[in-house]
């Protein structure tokens, strides 16, 4: 890839001691979460793969388990983060973690210190190449897009596609992405009931809507639906996910080579029609990557989830279906808010020594921003940040698309999605319902975008 303007940074090979959390009693996780023997089997591997860092070092790519520390931000209890989060929030909002690697890791969960490194291009870097032994162009490493790129090449590859995801630009595909609505909930309807919402609706309408602006075949659309999910499964560790990434820049790869020779309709066509050879093959298959996966894992766990969470109170489903446009927009901004499926932000990677809320952090560490620990975070959110309120205040400030220039390309496009398929969806099964107990419903149990596996429904 080419130079960045933030290089990637030395590790420093002396660890900071653990930031000392005040004493304070956690509260009990629910009887689920207690450690049965594979619990107390991931803490023993833990251990092994710590003696393993400290005599090898790191190599991201071959990470095959997350340490049991960094887990905490990516739990839950059904829709909301575990109560530990919370605790760590409420004692210090930036906490060194105990991870066996040779650089400090801070997870930051305050509102406003989430914000802050979110929005500090110079203090951090988001460039990930320096944790992989097989750096070059063509490795896993290679990874692209925006999420782990630096200005200026940031800059650039932002300009080629933001054009087309502002609010304007996004309302012109509304009659487009009503036509897929319609057209998926005929299937859901189609498939009798009870049915999978998250097989039938929740995958299919993003995925639908970001391959027809990307211009990408219908062929593709499975296999990265497979891949869109296993790429930000953590149960695998760090080595699963990025083969996925991986295997989905690959294909991607090809379908650029495919469209360099016969540009198509889309933004990929556009792009290439625009830049010609300025652009290289990888580097625009990374770019894609990135809208792909964001424009629709993301997306697609909002509405499963956000469709259980609205089905708790017939109110909110009414406001759903009935509302006036100002109300509906208030629902989805809070649903966004409440559910924040992307729990942590990308990785940002200390440029310097600073300082951060008290607690130091040294160049080459790592500072993990945890969205739904700073969306929940009372200091912002108010009173009971942990309940549902389609008319709370203040809402829009909230983080789940990020923040900053790395803030989601893509959020108008989500935001039009959940508008159009929710009110259609409440209107078309009027008594639509959860065909298990929420609690029953198969959570994924560590995953960097929450979900569900299915949402089974009676209607």
């Amino acid at each position: 890839m080419p130079s960045q303007e933030l290089p990637p940074q030395e590790l420093p090979s002396q660890e900071l001691p653990p930031q000392e959390l005040p004493s304070q009693e956690l509260p009990p996780r629910r009887p689920q979460r207690r450690r049965g023997p594979r619990a107390l089997a991931g803490a023993v591997l833990s251990r092994l793969l710590a003696r393993r860092i400290r005599r090898k070092g790191i190599d991201l790519a071959a990470l095959a388990l997350l340490p049991e520390a960094a887990r905490l931000p990516l739990l839950r209890s059904g829709t909301d983060p575990v109560p530990e989060l919370a605790a760590v929030r409420a004692a210090a909002p930036v906490h060194r973690l105990d991870v066996p690697f040779g650089f400090g890791v801070h997870l930051v969960t305050g509102y406003e210190q989430v914000r802050t490194v979110l929005a500090d291009r110079i203090s951090y870097s988001n460039d990930v190449r320096h944790l992989f032994r097989d750096a070059g162009p063509g490795t896993v490493a290679d990874v692209g897009g925006l999420g782990q790129t630096d200005p200026p090449l940031h800059t650039r590859l932002r300009a080629l596609v933001a054009p087309e995801f502002t609010r304007a630009r996004v309302e012109r595909l509304r009659p487009a992405v009503e036509a897929i609505v319609d057209q998926r909930l005929d299937e859901l309807a189609a498939a009798g009931s009870p049915a999978d919402l998250a097989e039938h609706v929740s995958a299919r309408v993003p995925m639908d809507a970001i391959c027809g602006l990307l211009g990408l075949e219908d062929s593709d659309h499975d296999a990265f639906l497979r891949l869109g999910t296993q790429r930000f499964d953590a149960t695998g560790g760090v080595a699963a996910a990025f083969g996925a990434v991986s295997a989905q820049k690959e294909i991607l790869t090809d379908v650029v080579a495919r469209q360099r020779r016969s540009p198509g309709p889309g933004l990929i066509g556009r792009i290439l029609r625009a830049e010609g050879d300025a652009i290289p093959d990888d580097e625009l298959a990374g770019l894609v990557d990135g809208i792909v996966t964001g424009g629709y894992e993301t997306t697609a766990s909002t509405i499963s989830l956000g469709t259980a969470v609205l089905l708790r109170d017939p109110a909110h489903v009414a406001l759903a279906r009935d509302g006036s446009p100002a109300d509906l927009d208030r629902l989805v901004e809070e649903l966004l808010r409440y559910l924040t499926v992307v729990q942590v932000a990308f990785p940002r990677f200390a440029t310097r020594d600073l300082e951060l809320s008290g607690c130091p952090v040294r160049t080459g560490d790592v500072v993990a921003a945890s969205l739904s620990a700073a969306d929940r975070d009372p200091a912002w959110a108010g009173p009971a940040p942990d309940e549902f309120d389609p008319f709370r205040s203040p809402t829009p400030g909230h983080l789940a698309f990020g923040h900053g220039v790395h803030r989601c390309v893509g959020a108008e496009l989500a935001r039009m999605e959940l508008r159009v398929v929710l009110p259609a969806l409440f209107r078309r099964f009027p008594d639509l319902a959860l065909a298990v107990p929420e609690a029953d419903l198969p959570w994924r149990g560590l995953s960097f975008v929450h979900g569900v596996e299915a949402l089974p429904v009676t209607f």
